[in-house]
């Protein structure tokens, strides 16, 4: 592993075997679907649609957003909102986003992943899809994922119809995630949770997607808010699926960082850039200044003997989200 700190914030690589260019930061729009059950604070629209134009006009080119994001497609709507405001996409700018069932239903189907699609299409105001993703399909068997008529095989016939130039598969449970990555259909896959300075559950995951020659996003490297907010601020490591030993782990990696004058937030965004297996990281935004605060993250320096200390605390294997 290289060390990339304090790396020019709109510097580009491409994704996998994909044509795509995009920047090492990937802008999150989760929180801008308001969703406080989640998050713990809302979004109103007019935030979300000032932090998507500052996502548009900054240095990073990639925006990632779902069907599934706030009710009723609230985080396409508001980006709609923006991209119509701003005139479209600038050139080289990668907008990606996901399948889900339509709310409250469990439809998973290839004609739901259609519905999806066009849903999709009309809220963000384009007509085309450069990336688009099986989202959390751990929500079906696998069985039913590749099954004919399901949701796999319309992302396939939605790719060769050149509706969308790329897909993707993305979700949590690193077993599941192996079995799509597997098929060989996908052009993209994207973890979150799983690999960032606590919880390394994905690292053989991101070997075979690396392998064979997939882009590679990985999403929530702060762990739902304790490596940016800390473990006192968060206690909760992925929105509560962690542990007191994870939390406290969390506090001895924040000394370190205190010691050497770096923030916790800046060793934990750089430990999944500076991965040369991961093409880019999605960081969830709430508002404008946070694209700032995260361009001086990323640009902070961290000393190299930061990275060996930060090592010798990661969790044991069996605190991991994915033990297994």
């Amino acid at each position: 592993m290289t060390n990339a700190s304090a790396q020019p914030a709109g510097a580009r690589r491409r994704l996998g075997s994909t044509e795509l260019d995009v920047t090492s930061v990937c802008i999150g729009t989760s929180p801008l679907g308001d969703m406080p059950q989640l998050y713990g604070s809302g979004v109103d629209e007019e935030t979300a649609v000032e932090t998507v134009l500052a996502a548009l006009a900054g240095p990073y080119s990639f925006l990632d957003t779902s069907n599934g994001y706030g009710a009723n497609g609230e985080s396409e709507r508001r980006i709609g909102l923006a991209l119509a405001r701003a005139g479209g996409l600038r050139d080289g700018y990668v907008l990606a986003t996901k399948v889900d069932p339509a709310q409250g239903s469990s439809d998973f189907s290839g004609a739901r992943v259609r519905a999806s699609f066009e849903e999709s299409l009309e809220r963000l105001g384009v007509d085309r899809i450069q990336l688009l993703h099986l989202h959390d399909p751990e929500r079906i068997s696998f069985e039913q994922g590749m099954a004919p008529g399901g949701p796999v095989e319309a992302l396939l016939e939605l790719r060769d119809q050149g509706l969308v130039d790329y897909i993707g598969v993305a979700g949590g449970t690193v077993s599941v995630m192996r079995q799509y990555v597997a098929t060989g259909h996908f052009d993209v896959l994207l973890n979150h949770n799983r690999f960032t300075l606590l919880d390394r559950s994905a690292d053989t995951l991101y070997d075979e997607a690396h392998a064979r020659g997939m882009g590679v996003l990985n999403a929530a490297p702060y762990g739902g808010g304790m490596l940016v907010k800390g473990p006192e601020a968060q206690p909760r490591y992925a929105y509560g699926q962690g542990s007191d030993d994870v939390a406290d782990a969390a506090r001895a990696m924040q000394a370190v960082c205190d010691r050497h004058g770096v923030p916790l937030a800046a060793a934990a965004l750089q430990f999944s850039v500076r991965d040369p297996r991961i093409h880019s990281t999605v960081v969830g935004m709430s508002s404008p200044r946070r694209i700032n605060q995260t361009t001086a993250l990323l640009e902070q320096h961290v000393p190299d003997e930061v990275w060996a200390e930060l090592d010798a605390l990661v969790p044991a294997r069996d605190l991991w989200l994915d033990a297994s």
